[in-house]
């Protein structure tokens, strides 16, 4: 497929890298909202065409699929103009600010047959299905502890008194919207959504969560979320049951996994070593998908991407975080 990006930033180098290596995609625009950025980042990765303006970007016939890595803020308006223009969006998490958003979003995706996908690299990883098909082993549930806390060079700018998108009421950010999904997807693609949700967070003079604990009530056991992007952590991932218990080097990518049975004490590695380029994965998974029109795939990443905006947004709620574009 004929592939477009907007932003510049590394996570878009490393997605055009991986839809590369996937052989899947032919990159042939990118865009900036400066024509220097648009060009040399073309250039660099030989793209057909760049562009300094969304709308005659969206227009292009050549342009089948985009990729959206932009400011969280923007993802919905940017993503609405390439659907209404038949393009397929994949866009990166957090996908929109909103429930609201998402809907209308899928909405205009339907009415002109196109696909909508929020860009979460761990839940199509090898691992990710692998812990899924393996979590009966554990035997009945109990107890989960999922950290991501990884500190923000972009946080010693916040403390010199400037304010980075991603701590920025204005750009819809903070740390569960943009690290705390990752542990979500796999809380919510292993266990469902939850009875209830609880977010105790640390809130910063901007408005958001700098760092926060996000509580998960399953029937019988509890799934505790640890995010920042203030402090580090180097804790496990784990998955606790009756029978066992899941290790997991980290929520994104699963980088290993080990089962460690409860009564043997015995430690057996299930997990396999990740390609180097780990969001290759997503890229040959949606390309898939639309390929093969495998709708029911597609229905079930559309319903994952619905609840984890839906604890997102209530966690928010819950603590009064408010984004521009909701005011």
């Amino acid at each position: 497929m004929n592939l477009a990006t907007v932003g510049t930033g590394w996570i878009t180098e490393s997605f055009i890298q991986a839809a590369s290596l996937s052989k899947q995609y032919n990159l042939v625009g990118v865009y900036s909202r400066t024509e220097e950025k648009a060009k040399q980042l073309a250039d660099q990765y030989e793209s057909t065409h760049y562009f300094t303006d969304i709308e005659e970007m969206a227009k292009s016939e050549e342009i089948e699929v985009v990729y959206i890595a932009s400011p969280n803020s923007v993802h919905y308006e940017q993503a609405l103009t390439f659907l209404k223009n038949k393009k397929h969006v994949i866009c990166e998490k957090p996908i929109f600010s909103n429930t609201a958003e998402l809907e209308m979003a899928y909405q205009t995706a339907e009415e002109n047959g196109v696909y909508l996908f929020e860009a979460i690299r761990n839940i199509h990883a090898p691992n990710f299905h692998i812990l899924k098909e393996k979590l009966p082993m554990a035997g009945k549930l109990r107890s989960a502890v999922l950290p991501y806390m990884k500190y923000s060079s972009r946080y010693d700018q916040f403390l010199q008194g400037e304010e980075p998108n991603i701590f920025s009421a204005k750009f819809s950010g903070g740390a569960l919207v943009d690290l705390g999904v990752y542990p979500l997807y796999v809380a919510v693609g292993l266990f469902g959504e939850p009875k209830k949700v609880s977010y105790h967070p640390v809130i910063l003079s901007s408005g958001v969560d700098g760092s926060g604990t996000l509580l998960l009530d399953y029937d019988g056991f509890v799934c505790t979320i640890l995010c920042s992007k203030i402090v580090d952590s180097i804790l496990p991932c784990e998955i606790h049951g009756e029978k066992g218990t899941f290790l997991l080097g980290d929520a994104a990518p699963i980088s290993d996994i080990t089962f460690m049975d409860s009564h043997t004490k015995e430690r057996q590695t299930i997990g396999v070593d990740l390609e180097e380029q780990n969001m290759i994965y997503e890229c040959i998974n949606i390309a898939k998908i639309i390929a093969d029109e495998n709708n029911q795939e597609y229905e079930r990443l559309k319903e994952w991407s619905k609840i984890v905006l839906r604890i997102t947004e209530e966690a928010r709620k819950q603590n009064n975080i408010v984004f521009a574009v909701e005011k």
